[in-house]
């Protein structure tokens, strides 16, 4: 494969681009009607929201659009600013501040959305207004940390997700087209699977994290089909991986299959081993998936192995194929970090991933793809990617989703990657016994 980059010398830094059009903005047409309205009025208005839960959802001229109104009830408050994920752009506080409703305690800002927006968002209530400062520059992004440090859940609304970061949870918006989380969640009449964790020591890496090992239930058979799942932490708790797996291996969705989870260690070290490092690539290969063979009857074949992350982990998902075909044969890669490395930071290299797709033959790798429509950022360079593997005939699946960079449109989208992927397993075997 072609020279690349060492992530152990260059900083794994996004590019903080602006974003390239305006957010949707619009208006609120029961919001509007407060206006000059009195205090029974508005107590009863608050009285709806707080049975309708928050954001408020009215109907577009266009059927496949609505109105989303955010709102925060406080007369007192300087200003509250908004944070949705990739919705808001924090170089542009502007649309983002919450506007006051003359002579009411009825904070409002309203977004255009298509009927399939999911993501996640929270508010944070200010003693004034913030300004309009170049956020990502020198001393401005402590100040938009300060910022983001005040943010809370939106109290009317009760549909949460942990946030990975710690702090208040991340509050969850999703429209009535959003695609079906079904898998996603526990259902009690489904057999579950066994997850059990470990330490995990690399004498490759000289660190020690923390993996969890899934088992289906009933699979006593040996060469389990596998998936190794990146950011192992967030997805053994939070978004629960493993009653996804529950549930599409009952449904027959997708095979029997055993998951490694691997935990990464904290941030500095996430950067840089979830940067097509050939160090983590080498502790997967020649020390981890030995180890969990050792626990579980896992498979050795690549085309019943699936490599799966999110952002940077998706980004590594397909650096693993691609450098290691005899081990992964299957990239699941959801809003995979495909920028990598930062124009700033490496001029020549940017997108260095898909430059080497180009450059390189075609390898027996299978590819599934998403990305948001939302994360400008991320759109163009996966977008590219997908030209790219299709142009060299790749076997390739590909999603877009109207949302965000976000966990709360990730852990559907482990379900249709899965089973994207595995039904052509079905298939190849169909083929070779007709062969």
């Amino acid at each position: 494969m072609a020279e690349f980059p060492n992530p152990r010398r260059l900083p794994a830094v996004p590019p903080h681009n602006r974003r390239p059009t305006p957010p949707p903005l619009a208006e609120s047409p029961r919001v509007r009607a407060l206006a000059g309205a009195d205090s029974a009025t508005l107590a009863a208005f608050w009285r709806q929201v707080e049975g309708e839960g928050t954001p408020l959802v009215e109907p577009d001229a266009d059927d496949e659009y609505r109105i989303v109104t955010f709102l925060w009830r406080d007369a007192g408050q300087g200003a509250v600013l908004l944070h949705a994920n990739k919705l808001t752009d924090y170089n542009d506080l502007g649309p983002s501040l919450l506007r006051l409703l003359p002579g009411t305690d009825v904070w409002h800002r309203s977004y255009r959305l298509r009927a399939d927006w999911r993501g996640t968002y929270q508010l944070a209530p200010l003693a004034e207004p913030p300004g309009a400062p170049e956020v990502w520059r020198g001393p401005e992004r402590a100040r938009w940390r300060e910022l983001q440090a005040l943010a809370v859940s939106d109290p009317l609304n009760p549909s949460t997700l942990p946030n990975k970061f710690g702090g208040p949870a991340l509050s969850l918006g999703e429209l009535a087209d959003a695609p079906s989380q079904q898998w996603s969640f526990p259902r009690p009449d489904r057999p579950v699977g066994r997850l059990t964790e470990h330490r995990f020591d690399s004498a490759v890496l000289g660190n020690s994290r923390e993996v969890w090992l899934y088992r289906p239930t009933g699979a006593e058979h040996a060469d389990l089909p596998l998936l190794v799942l990146f950011d192992g932490e967030v997805w053994a708790g939070d978004l629960g991986a493993t009653h996804t797996l529950d549930n599409l291996i009952a449904e027959g969705e997708i095979p029997p299959m055993a998951a490694l989870l691997v935990s990464s260690l904290d941030l500095p070290s996430r950067v840089v081993e979830l940067a097509c490092d050939e160090l983590f690539l080498r502790m997967l290969t020649e020390e981890l998936l030995p180890w969990a063979g050792r626990q579980l009857p896992l498979t050795s074949d690549p085309r019943r192995t699936v490599v799966a992350g999110q952002s940077l982990g998706g980004l590594t998902a397909a650096f693993a194929g691609l450098r290691a075909p005899h081990r992964f044969g299957n990239v699941l890669a959801q809003s995979g970090s495909f920028w990598w490395p930062s124009g700033t930071a490496y001029e020549a290299g940017a997108q260095w991933l898909t430059q080497a797709v180009a450059a390189e033959d075609k390898l027996p790798v299978a590819f599934d793809l998403e990305v948001g429509l939302l994360e400008w950022e991320l759109l163009e360079p996966t977008r590219r990617l997908r030209d790219v593997l299709r142009a060299k005939g790749y076997d390739l699946s590909y999603r877009e989703f109207h949302g965000g960079h976000d966990s709360a449109c990730w852990r559907g989208g482990l379900a249709d990657g899965l089973r994207a992927l595995t039904a052509r397993w079905a298939t190849a075997e169909k083929e070779a016994t007709r062969a």
